[in-house]
């Protein structure tokens, strides 16, 4: 999941080397993808200058208030603001994803593995989060959760999803390099084989596709099926926000983690030989990448946004800026630092 997926490695050709006394009859295999990379330099700059500036603005709002405004927060409150912070993050990597599909990498290589690095990290990060904050609307719903020991274990929680990221990042960190100057990518010494390179791939669908997907499913699942049962509570909103959730996860990661797949299938059993095809592999990475990537967008619209407490929140922080900027010395504000407690948000008070 790093730079390097937007363009293979067989993009670029020294030179020299179709230069001498060479048997050229051992080029004619070789698949020249100069549309793919025109397509690259028009279609992922675009894209990413959306998603960094929606989804900095979002993740933003979300950051600021869990931060600085809501004191009490309950577990899902604080696996949402770990979400925030891990997509502001991974947004901020786009500058540079969109710099080096026009001119290439030009940071160094330092950079390309830093950048790398971060990429996985938050990627990986924010998908753990979304499993974790399925596990807690359950637990709220079933209301067996009680307070004693959450602070402890939602800090506990957090600390093990960060350190499986970052330990993920690891093969990012060591293998990354700027290839003739010009690419950020993965470079695998020959002990390791294809296999190695398969393996790492087939890891990184694991942790940040496949397990949060099944702890989501399985999750919202319950919850709506608790839901339905209970007696005397409005149904159709929380249900309807529970199919909203499921269906973005699946619609926007699925097509991109098919992908990762067949390239891992590729990397072990060479499946995709005619150019054509290998094309279009190369272009659908792209563009479902693009899609993955575009969940941290739309994660503060499906967790925080649509929510009641928090659009209190924000009626709030409007009403008192509002007010100030109108200089209403008579106006009587709701303070933040208010010494009553808040009351702890639901996840399904929508």
């Amino acid at each position: 999941m790093a730079l390097g997926h937007n363009q293979s490695a067989d993009y670029y050709y020294e030179e020299n080397d179709l230069n001498g006394t060479h048997d050229y009859s051992q080029y004619e295999m070789v698949c020249i993808k100069e549309e793919v990379r025109n397509f690259a330099k028009v279609f992922l700059p675009a894209f990413y200058t959306v998603a960094f500036i929606v989804g900095i603005a979002g993740n933003s709002i979300v950051v600021a208030i869990y931060a600085f405004y809501k004191k009490q927060k309950t577990k899902t409150d604080v696996y949402i603001l770990n979400l925030a912070v891990a997509d502001l993050l991974l947004l901020f990597t786009l500058p540079f994803r969109a710099v080096n599909a026009v001119h290439g990498w030009v940071l160094g290589t330092a950079m390309c593995k830093i950048t790398s690095a971060l990429y996985t990290i938050n990627f990986t990060s924010g998908m753990q989060f979304l499993a974790w904050i399925s596990v807690d609307r359950y637990w709220a719903v079933k209301k067996a959760l009680s307070p004693a020991g959450a602070a402890r274990s939602t800090r506990l929680v957090c600390v093990l999803v960060w350190t499986v990221a970052i330990l993920l990042s690891v093969p990012q960190l060591v293998f990354y390099t700027v290839n003739h100057k010009v690419l950020c990518v993965p470079i695998f010494p020959h002990t390791l084989g294809t296999t190695m390179k398969a393996s790492i791939q087939m890891l990184e669908i694991c942790m940040g596709f496949v397990l949060p997907f099944l702890v989501m499913g399985v999750c919202y699942f319950l919850t709506a099926r608790t839901l339905i049962k209970t007696p005397n509570i409005k149904k159709s909103r929380p249900l309807k926000v529970l199919l909203a959730v499921v269906i973005v996860f699946i619609v926007t990661q699925l097509p991109y983690n098919i992908v990762k797949f067949c390239q891992a299938i590729d990397i072990i059993y060479a499946l995709i030989t005619d150019c054509g095809l290998s094309k279009r592999v190369d272009l659908a990475i792209q563009v479902t990448e693009g899609i993955a990537l575009f969940h941290s967008c739309l994660n503060p619209v499906l967790y925080v946004f649509m929510g009641a407490s928090f659009k209190n929140y924000i009626m709030k922080v409007a009403k008192k800026y509002g007010s100030w900027r109108r200089q209403r010395a008579n106006v009587e504000e709701i303070p933040f630092d208010s010494e009553a407690p808040t009351e702890p948000t639901s996840s399904f008070s929508i």
